[in-house]
C-alpha cells in the first residue's frame, strides 16, 4: 500500500505535463501550471513542503521569481515567517543587491532588496525546479552578501541528470525536493 508521500509524488508526476523544445531547442520544459487547476492538490504540496521545513526553523523563506512565489508564499505564511522575492533585474523598487548567473539556457542576473535579509538570519530557499542549480546558488551568493545562513533549499521538483545539487552543496547540504526526475 502506497504512502501518502508516494501517492503525492505520483499525483504530481501525472499531473506535470513535459513541453518539448520549450523555451528552447533541446529542452524538455517541466510545466506545473497543470498542478494550480487542482485547489486540493496545491494545498497537499505545500503542507508537505511546509512539513520538511518546519523542523529547520527558517526565519525567512527566500523565493525565485517567478514560479517560485506560486508555492513559497503559501509554505511561508504557514511557517509565520517572511517571504523574500528574489526576482529578475530591475523588477524590485527599492535598492537591491544582485547577482548574475548562467541558466541551463542562457544568461540571467537576479535581484532582492538590500534589506531583506538581515546579519544571522537563517533563510530557506524555495523555487519549483531545481536544474542545474544555477538560479539557486546565484540567491545562495545574495543570501550570502547579506552575511545571512543558508539552512535547506526546498524545491517541488529535481532533475538528478543535471546536477544542481553539486552547485548548491558548498553553501548547504539539506537540499530537498518532492519528486525527482
Amino acid at each position: 500500500m502506497a504512502t501518502s508521500e508516494e501517492i503525492l509524488e505520483q499525483t504530481i508526476k501525472s499531473t506535470i505535463r513535459d513541453i518539448v523544445d520549450f523555451p528552447e531547442p533541446g529542452i524538455i520544459f517541466k510545466d506545473i501550471t497543470p498542478l494550480l487547476k487542482d485547489p486540493q492538490l496545491c494545498k497537499a504540496i505545500v503542507q508537505s513542503i511546509t512539513d520538511q521545513l518546519r523542523p529547520l526553523q527558517p526565519d525567512a523563506l527566500a523565493c525565485l521569481d517567478s514560479r517560485g512565489f506560486w508555492f513559497g508564499l503559501s509554505i511561508a505564511m504557514e511557517l509565520g515567517i517572511p517571504m523574500i522575492p528574489i526576482r529578475k533585474k530591475g523588477k524590485l523598487p527599492y535598492e537591491t543587491v544582485y547577482e548574475e548567473y548562467a541558466l541551463e539556457y542562457g544568461t540571467n542576473t537576479i535581484e532582492m532588496h538590500t534589506d531583506a535579509v538581515q546579519p544571522g538570519c537563517r533563510v530557506a530557499i524555495h523555487d519549483d525546479i531545481l536544474a542545474t542549480g544555477g538560479t539557486a546558488e546565484a540567491t545562495s551568493k545574495l543570501i550570502k552578501k547579506a552575511k545571512g545562513e543558508i539552512i535547506a533549499y526546498s524545491f517541488l521538483i529535481e532533475l538528478d541528470f543535471l546536477k544542481g545539487k553539486d552547485k548548491l552543496a558548498p553553501y548547504c547540504t539539506t537540499i530537498q525536493s518532492l519528486i525527482n526526475y
